[in-house]
């Protein structure tokens, strides 16, 4: 009697790894028709619900495991094929627009080169105090305070402020330095998008508007910003939305042709394994 209960138990057991192996294989059938027809998503879905819903499937979880690695590769390639498309297009941008600026770089100490607007290269503006913004090749933008006078005032900050009083400012600047050049003072004071309490951006969004700017420091100094410096903000930050976006997709361009390199890798041994 135990021998014959012995033999339905294991009967029922292997019944039941059978049902569970048959219906594991057809979760991984609908994942490679999902995976042919391009639908990667709902492959990757499919792969996933066999290690959740038939965790004992072993062999064809492992199959599973190597289709995911090529969905995973057919993702990728279409990715870079748009990323690529994608850069082209930004770069024909930049070349239609790049005439439109001054562009600075030593060859013998820097590696990333400047773009400014035209009308505020150093030698249209000798010998005058007002706002220089600039963008690298990476989209970096920045903004130089420049005050040149009899006296110095150690300024370490700017204020701009609209007709309406709204107002933006720096906070102390980091990189502030002070030279002088036969009996003029000259003062300049960096500061990055982003840590210049957005006198960049309010600069940009109020280029139609009568601007004032404040130099902060032991004495203040004040002057008008003029029509040109603050196009020259507007038109700068829109640089640099385009060369910090070409930047961003060169990273991802390369992060994405790594992992099909690696991708093609594993798939070539995984080839090599099935074939001993």
């Amino acid at each position: 009697m135990k021998k014959h209960l012995f033999l339905a138990t294991l009967c029922s057991l292997l019944l039941a790894c059978n049902g569970t192996e048959e219906k594991a294989a057809q979760k991984l059938n609908q994942a490679r028709q999902a995976y042919q027809q391009g639908r990667y998503n709902e492959a990757k879905l499919q792969i996933d619900s066999i290690k959740i819903l038939y965790p004992k499937a072993y062999d064809t979880r492992h199959e599973g495991i190597r289709l995911m690695r090529q969905v995973e590769l057919a993702e990728q390639k279409r990715t870079a094929v748009y990323l690529d498309s994608t850069l082209s297009e930004r770069l024909r941008q930049l070349d239609r627009i790049k005439p439109q600026y001054a562009f600075e770089k030593d060859a013998e100490y820097q590696q990333i080169g400047t773009y400014l607007h035209p009308s505020q290269v150093i030698e249209k503006n000798l010998h005058r105090s007002f706002l220089r913004f600039q963008v690298n090749e990476t989209g970096v933008v920045s903004m130089t305070s420049i005050y040149c006078g009899a006296t110095n005032i150690h300024h370490t900050a700017v204020k701009v402020t609209a007709p309406d009083g709204s107002f933006a400012q720096t906070p102390t600047s980091k990189d502030s330095y002070e030279t002088t050049d036969l009996e003029e003072h000259i003062e300049k004071a960096d500061y990055k998008q982003g840590a210049d309490g957005n006198v960049i951006e309010f600069v940009a969004i109020n280029k139609d508007k009568r601007l004032q700017v404040e130099f902060l420091g032991d004495r203040n100094y004040k002057t008008s910003l003029t029509a040109n410096d603050r196009q020259a903000a507007a038109s700068i930050v829109e640089l640099g939305q385009l060369l910090s976006g070409i930047t961003e997709i060169k990273k991802k361009l390369e992060d994405s042709r790594v992992k099909i390199e690696f991708l093609e890798k594993r798939i070539e041994k995984d080839s090599t394994e099935l074939s001993k």
